[in-house]
């Protein structure tokens, strides 16, 4: 028995002395032991055996003191109503306690079902896309060697098809394992980036990659506590969104920004933004609320690379990424003049005295950098800084989300 079980009984037989001893005033220690043992009930929730026990023998005993008031002459018998209308009372408060104990368990085992569906839902994206890595792999090494083979044949065009599909079954498991991995504690390598430092490198390895208009926009001095490998991967999953809905004379354009007031709702000194604009088609309003689904492919944005297909997990890498760090994506849109990719990351203070020297950003490596001479690099530009627009369609955080998931960030630095 616990110390808050004896302490009541106690004070029940406390007030039960109470009401032999002072006959006129029964009520109130009357009252006491009953709103107690109600009280007491709605806190503790006994089990069914031991309430009907400590019921009963409440019961009995309040209505043998009454009953010897009555028997006196100093209490009405009407009193004797008093004890079955508290039972009544503390009866209800057992079925409520009951409830709420049967919705708690409900809860609890929805919960435990969530996690485990969550853990074997990763679990299988992460074993099937290592299994699938290496038969991909090998299906594709071979697939090339026959293309080469096949050049100026009729049946290189099918090869190439073959190749095409297996190249984009590999991206697909290699982002699917960074998905579903994007929620384990260990999955970053956090360190303070150069965000302008760290813009400028990313434009580099792009620039070669992607005839384009590149732009560079505004670049404030600011540090991000990021995995570099993994912003690099979030950022070239933007890049690469951007130059599949672009053509050659279309601006791509990369910004770092102190603050997340380049489409957010208003600058926060904690957080620092990379942003990437295209001036492609846009963003139906019907896709908005879904660009950041795994496997979507927007009906109303066009694609200008001569319908090459993406993964359908660019965006959706992106934010998980962003979100593992503590951070966002968002995105504004206009229909016919570009769209406009904001990701999000806790700041760490100025720039110059942050960045590790020498850094060659993240994942990517294929990309030529800024001295390919194998073809004209496209051409470079520095924009003007300007005010940023208002953002459209897609909701943005609360200060308070954001607070919490930089305090998460933190807490996985400490770690």
């Amino acid at each position: 028995m616990e110390l808050v079980d004896i302490a009541w009984g106690l004070f029940s037989l406390a007030n039960l002395v109470a009401m032999l001893m002072f006959a006129r005033w029964e009520t109130v220690p009357f009252h006491f032991i009953w709103i107690s043992l109600t009280l007491l009930y709605g806190f503790r929730v006994w089990a069914a055996r031991p309430t009907a026990w400590v019921l009963s023998l409440v019961m009995v005993m309040t209505f043998a003191a009454i009953l010897l008031d009555v028997s006196r002459g100093t209490e009405p018998a009407d009193e004797l109503n008093e004890v079955p209308l508290m039972a009544a009372m503390f009866a209800v408060m057992v079925w409520h306690a009951q409830r709420r104990l049967a919705a708690d368990r409900e809860r609890q085992l929805i919960s435990e079902e969530n996690v485990r569906l969550l853990t074997a839902q990763r679990r299988f994206l992460q074993d099937a896309s290592h299994q699938l890595r290496t038969p991909i792999t090998i299906a594709l090494g071979h697939a090339e060697l026959l293309a080469r083979e096949l050049v100026g044949k009729v049946e290189a065009s099918d090869i190439q098809v073959v190749v095409g599909e297996l190249s984009r079954l590999r991206n697909i498991g290699e982002r699917l394992l960074v998905i579903a991995a994007s929620e384990d504690p260990d999955f970053l390598r956090p360190e303070p980036i150069a965000l302008n430092r760290f813009t400028m490198e990313v434009i580099r390895r792009w620039r070669p990659a992607a005839p384009r208009r590149w732009q560079l926009g505004r670049l404030d001095e600011v540090s991000v506590v990021a995995d570099r490998e993994r912003l690099g991967l979030a950022v070239d999953a933007l890049l690469e969104n951007a130059v599949r809905h672009t053509g050659r004379r279309d601006v791509i354009k990369l910004s770092a920004i102190s603050g997340s007031g380049a489409a957010g709702d208003g600058p926060d000194a904690d957080m620092a933004s990379l942003v990437v604009t295209d001036g492609g088609g846009g963003i139906a309003a019907a896709d908005l609320p879904h660009v950041f689904d795994r496997f979507r492919s927007g009906t109303g944005s066009s694609t200008t690379d001569g319908g090459h297909r993406g993964t359908g997990l660019g965006l959706a890498l992106a934010r998980a990424i962003a979100r593992a760090h503590g951070g966002d994506i968002h995105v504004r849109r206009s229909v016919g003049a570009g769209s406009e990719f904001e990701l999000m990351l806790p700041a760490v203070g100025a720039a110059g005295a942050a960045d590790s020297a020498g850094g060659t950003g993240a994942a990517g490596g294929g990309r030529r950098g800024l001295g390919g001479d194998d073809e004209p690099e496209p051409e470079l530009t520095v924009a003007p800084t300007a005010g940023t627009a208002e953002p459209l369609g897609h909701p943005q955080p609360t200060p308070e989300s954001q607070r919490n998931k930089r305090q998460r960030m933190r807490q996985r630095m400490r770690q």
